[in-house]
């Protein structure tokens, strides 16, 4: 047996600490709900980690029960309320259901505000691209200008599109060609 096949199959040791939930937090909630120069024992605080974290198991197991009738490897908010009514946790499940209603009403106003501000952004970068392509051909067509003096082709005049028609039956002669091609008589043919 190889040496990864032997790793792959060892078991996951759970520890003390994959149990219990962290003493901090619990902490932090117990000093939220005591008044503020409270002090809170060592025992109190291991006592109340490990009673949450059997209340947290009991109901999750039997939530998992419900999810393993129905097929389904995801456990949602449903099935924490539906297990805490079947486990005559019903006070705490009205509160918690109410909760839960108000959280997912929060959460769909978040995500639609950071939809928005996505969608400004988005429509703000497309207009400084537009803005920065517009200087960018500003800035080509002064360059041209300056090679290129006497082309009319460079200038070519929006409110009169007729005068753009007329430079595009002219012939190289006359828009300036003479700039690009060392012997004009040689594309004769191409106007003809």
């Amino acid at each position: 047996m190889s040496s990864t096949t032997h790793s792959s199959e060892r078991e996951h040791v759970i520890t003390e600490q994959d149990l219990y939930l962290p003493i901090a937090n619990v902490d932090r909630v117990m000093r939220k709900q005591l008044p503020q120069n409270s002090k809170i024992s060592k025992e109190a605080r291991m006592c109340m980690k490990e009673c949450a974290s059997e209340f947290i198991a009991f109901v999750t197991s039997q939530a998992a029960e419900r999810c393993n009738v129905e097929n389904r490897k995801t456990l949602n908010g449903e099935d924490i309320l539906i297990a805490m009514h079947a486990l005559g946790f019903e006070n705490y499940a009205e509160v918690l259901g109410i909760y839960l209603a108000k959280y997912r009403i929060y959460e769909l106003d978040d995500v639609e505000n950071r939809r928005q501000k996505y969608l400004k952004r988005k429509a703000k970068m497309i207009k400084d691209t537009n803005e920065d392509a517009a200087e960018m051909d500003v800035e080509i067509n002064k360059f041209n200008s300056s090679l290129f003096p006497n082309s009319q082709s460079q200038n070519i005049d929006k409110e009169n599109p007729d005068a753009a028609q007329a430079d595009d039956d002219a012939s190289p002669h006359e828009i300036g060609a003479e700039f690009w091609v060392d012997r004009p008589e040689d594309l004769k043919h191409l106007w003809d």
